[in-house]
This record gives C-alpha cells, structure tokens and sequence, in this order.
C-alpha cells in the first residue's frame, strides 16, 4: 500500500472513532463501518441522512443507527452478493461449453476415424485385416462410450450446480429488495415498483391510491424500551399492513419507522378502508416484552391517503399523502387523514413541531 493511502485510511478511522467517542457510542464493527464511510464522503445519502438526524436530534439512536445501516450499506452487500453468484454461475455455464466443445472434438475425431475405417475396408483383402479394422472401430467406440458417460455426469453435476446457484442468486436479489427486519419491500423495490404502478394506472385509466404510514411517538418508545422492542413494534405494524393489502397492492417500509403501500386500481375511498383497517390492527395488539412477559401497552399510528392525478411525477404523489400523514400527527394521530379532508389543507402553525 502506497504511503499516503496509508495515511490517508488511518485518518478516516480516526475520525470514524472520533465520532464514536464525541457521540458515546458503543464501538462496534457496524457502527464503526458506518462512520468510516461518513468519513470518506463517498456515500452522499449516507452522509445526508446522518446529517439531518444529527441536526433534528443532535445525536443518533441504536434505531438510527440500524436504520441508517440497513439502507445504505446492507443493500451494497447484498447488491455484492448478486454480482459473485451471477460471476459464479457464468463460470459454471464456461465450463459446460467447455465441455461440449471438447466433446464436439472428439465427436470429430472419431467421425474422421470412422471415416478412415471405411476406406480401409473398402481395400481389405484378406480377413487378418478386416479383423484389425474392426479391432479399431471396436476401440474407437469403446472410448466414445466411456467419454459420452464422462460428459453426461459432467453435465449433470453442473446442471445440480447452477439450479442451486440460480438459487441463491434468487435469494440474493430477493434480499436485495427486501427490508430483513419487517420482510417487507424495501424502498429501492418500492420506488421502480410505483413507477411501474404509476404508468400501467394511465395507460388503463385506472385510479391509483397511496398510503403513507408512520408509528406514532416511535422514537419516545424506543428510546424507553430499547432497540430491540422497537423492533418488535416494527414488525407488528408490518404484519398489519401485510393482512390488509392484497392482489397488485405493494407494501413496503419506506424509512425508519415509516411504511408507505401502493393501491393500484383502488379509488381514495377504498384507500381510506384499507388504511382504517390497517389502523385499527395496529391499535387492537398489545406488546408484550418477550423476555419477562412485561406488558407494555399498545402502538398506534398515523396514515395520510393520497390518489394520483394527471401530471403526476412519484415525488409529487408521495408529497401530497406525507403531508396527510403529518396532518394526522398534529390533529391527534392515531388517524388517516387523506387529501380530500380540510386538515389537509390547513397551514401548520409556525411554533408548532410535530414529534414523530
């Protein structure tokens, strides 16, 4: 390693550890890769999100940091998975060809051969030598049939592994879109995903409805309980959001503690009974400490209902149901709140700050 990479990667660490200490943190692998990377400044996102955290809060929490980890680096590793078993299963299929152009080869060798052994009968003239032909296509097809088998179990054996590498590949790029801790669809899966949604809803004509959910006073929870609860809470709304959405519907965790879930072909009405159902699901389930049996009440959250219109870009679509969302925070929360509502149009007050 050259001498000022040398230096250059001891002063990241140094301001990786830096940041640790400045923020008291525990100095764990995953935080430190976290702010490694900040100390780069390779990953913009990253750096933005912790900036914006660190500006709201003045320091990140154990669920901050996950989060932050979890969207920016952990897809990066499963993107690298994609890209070795992909690299992998190429390999296994040049080995094939490989194989069948030897086969081909000797396939023509022995064509030739036989071709040869023709020729010579054709000017045998005693049985001596007719039997040394025969002798020599007996041998020639002998080994044939050995490298015929020795083909086919080659074949075999590479076919088992690129079934189970195509496997994994799934896998992967399944993980790749997935929030692991929820299951649910990633932002990344969801945003192509609404694109998609976005442009079949006009060229059908159809309406499509959106749903921006947030967990309310999550952070307060959190902070109180601990990360893992937090995470329990996390997974309760997902397995609500996930009763309540069907056929083409995509639900995915969108952020933090928020989800957002595409209706497509769903008018804002309808949209407004599946974010109901969804709500009162959440409200309905008590937490329970999974390590005592401690009851800790319940979790309610917050939905804004957006409905596409002509014009609209995805940004402007997620605006318009995030601020419904936000709406429902400062009327109470615990509710939805879709467009068509006159909360959606009131100006917040300036002094007033909606706490998550």
């Amino acid at each position: 390693m050259p001498p000022d990479e040398h230096e250059r990667t001891i002063a990241f660490a140094e301001i990786a550890l830096g940041q640790i200490r400045a923020l008291g943190q525990a100095a764990s692998p995953r935080n430190f890769e976290i702010w490694y990377n900040y100390a780069t400044g390779y990953n913009q996102a990253l750096n933005q999100s912790i900036n914006e955290a660190l500006k709201k809060n003045g320091t990140l929490s154990e669920a901050d940091l996950e989060q932050i980890y979890r969207t920016y680096l952990a897809p990066t590793r499963a993107g690298d998975r994609v890209d070795s078993v992909g690299s992998r299963v190429l390999d296994e299929i040049k080995q094939v060809l490989d194989m069948v152009n030897a086969a081909a080869g000797s396939a023509t060798i022995y064509s030739e051969s036989l071709a040869d052994a023709g020729q010579q009968l054709e000017n045998a003239k005693d049985g001596e030598a007719l039997r040394a032909i025969i002798a020599c296509l007996v041998e020639g097809a002998k080994e044939a049939e050995h490298n015929n088998k020795k083909l086919e179990a080659h074949l075999a054996a590479s076919r088992e592994e690129i079934e189970q590498l195509q496997e994994s590949l799934e896998i992967a790029r399944s993980e790749n879109l997935t929030d692991l801790l929820t299951t649910l669809a990633n932002r990344k899966f969801f945003d192509a995903a609404l694109a998609k949604c976005m442009t079949e809803a006009k060229d059908r004509n159809e309406p499509l409805s959106l749903l921006m959910a947030d967990i309310d006073h999550f952070k307060s929870f959190n902070d109180r309980y601990g990360h893992l609860t937090g995470d329990q809470v996390l997974r309760l709304v997902a397995l609500a959001v996930k009763q309540n959405v069907k056929g083409r519907d995509i639900a995915a965790r969108y952020g933090g503690e928020e989800f957002v879930i595409a209706l497509p072909n769903t008018a804002l009405q309808s949209a407004i009974t599946v974010a109901e159902h969804i709500r009162r699901a959440v409200m309905i389930k008590e937490l329970m400490r999974r390590s005592n049996g401690e009851r800790l009440g319940h979790v309610t959250i917050s939905i804004g209902a957006a409905v596409l219109r002509p014009g609209d870009t995805s940004q402007f679509l997620i605006e318009r149901a995030d601020k419904c969302l936000y709406a429902a925070k400062r009327h109470g929360r615990n509710r939805v709140v879709c467009e068509a509502d006159p909360e959606a149009d009131e100006k917040p007050a300036a002094a007033a700050v909606c706490v998550a």
